[in-house]
């Protein structure tokens, strides 16, 4: 099988928002992020050196790393908007340029725009942001040697990854949106700090997943219902309102060091292909940030799916050393004698 290339994207953004200065989250500097490329680089070589497409950020994130690593790769067109877009439109270049794996510096925010731009993308996500529940925290350079494995065609990607759920938002009059761990209606007027941290202000949320081991509004879900990211059903959780009152309050860490006690009217299960349906006026916020602006009487549907980006299991790759290519067997006559 002839090696596909591997796509390489830092978000310089992740790990430095607002809830720095409001809460406890700790920052993820660029120079920190420049050094697991480095480090991804290494693991990559270690099993090759199949083609490297990054996406060539603002702050030289990624070509910092190769430079470092005296590696040789090739832009995809870089944009210098700041925004998501950047990684959506880098995510389908990506794709254009058929990546066997794509390695992803960021948190919840950075893997939902790539989403955006490849759905079923072979991802291997790193954890560098502040809501990081979707990427994972292992070391660059095993990363790389996972993602060079299934690039190589070394390892089949059906055979060591998980497609991801989503949650699809269909909106009256806009385009259609995705999340991946949550998303949230609350009675906001307008988006202002993008951020969601204000729990009184929440009407209703859809969680993918829902664990009491992250942060976020995914540890409300975690602490009543929780959802693993591999069952294929998902939870909805309507909160305390004038007219609704709460049967549960939670206290959750609703981001780093941060906790609130939050008002739940119900809590229960929800079935792929069921659709959640709401009107506007509000905000609509997806993994963590607040999006978009619903007007009143605008309409908003929510529906969970498995047709995410496939999800590469870096532990279950490395288990299997010998098919890599990494451990072989020493031939050794007089120690196969003395056996």
């Amino acid at each position: 099988m002839t090696p596909r290339p591997i796509g390489i994207l830092a978000n310089p953004a992740s790990g430095k928002d607002i809830r720095r200065l409001v809460a406890r989250a700790s920052v993820f500097d660029n120079q920190e992020k420049r050094a697991i490329v480095t480090r991804c680089l290494a693991g990559i070589a270690a099993l090759g050196q199949p083609e490297i497409v990054y996406f060539d950020d603002s702050h030289g994130i990624a070509r910092g790393g190769l430079e470092a690593a005296a590696v040789q790769g090739t832009p995809v067109a870089r944009t210098n908007t700041g925004r998501a877009d950047d990684t959506t439109r880098a995510a389908a270049e990506m794709r254009a340029a058929d990546c066997g794996a794509v390695i992803t510096l960021g948190g919840d925010g950075t893997n939902r725009a790539f989403a955006k731009g490849w759905l079923d993308a072979p991802l291997l996500p790193l954890s560098t942001g502040t809501n990081n529940v979707f990427p994972r925290i292992v070391e660059g350079t095993l990363a790389g040697m996972a993602a060079a494995a299934v690039a190589s065609g070394r390892v089949g990607l059906a055979d060591v990854s998980r497609r991801a759920k989503v949650i699809h938002v269909t909106v009256d009059g806009q385009d259609d949106d995705i999340a991946l761990i949550d998303a949230a209606a609350t009675n906001d007027r307008f988006v202002g700090a993008r951020a969601l941290l204000d729990c009184e202000r929440l009407v209703l949320a859809v969680l993918a997943t829902a664990t009491p081991t992250a942060v976020g509004l995914t540890s409300v879900g975690g602490l009543l219902l929780p959802v693993a990211g591999s069952e294929d059903f998902a939870a909805v959780v309507r909160f305390e309102l004038p007219g609704r009152p709460a049967l549960h309050r939670v206290r959750a860490p609703i981001a780093p060091g941060m906790f609130q006690d939050v008002g739940v009217a119900t809590a229960s299960h929800v079935a792929f292909g069921d659709r959640i349906t709401l009107e506007g006026p509000g905000v609509l916020a997806f993994d963590g940030e607040r999006e978009r602006t619903l007007a009143a009487g605008q309409r908003a549907t929510m529906e969970v799916r498995r047709d995410g980006p496939h999800v590469i299991d870096v532990e279950r790759i490395l288990r299997s050393g010998a098919a890599l290519g990494v451990v072989h067997a020493v031939q050794n006559e007089e120690l196969r004698d003395a056996v």
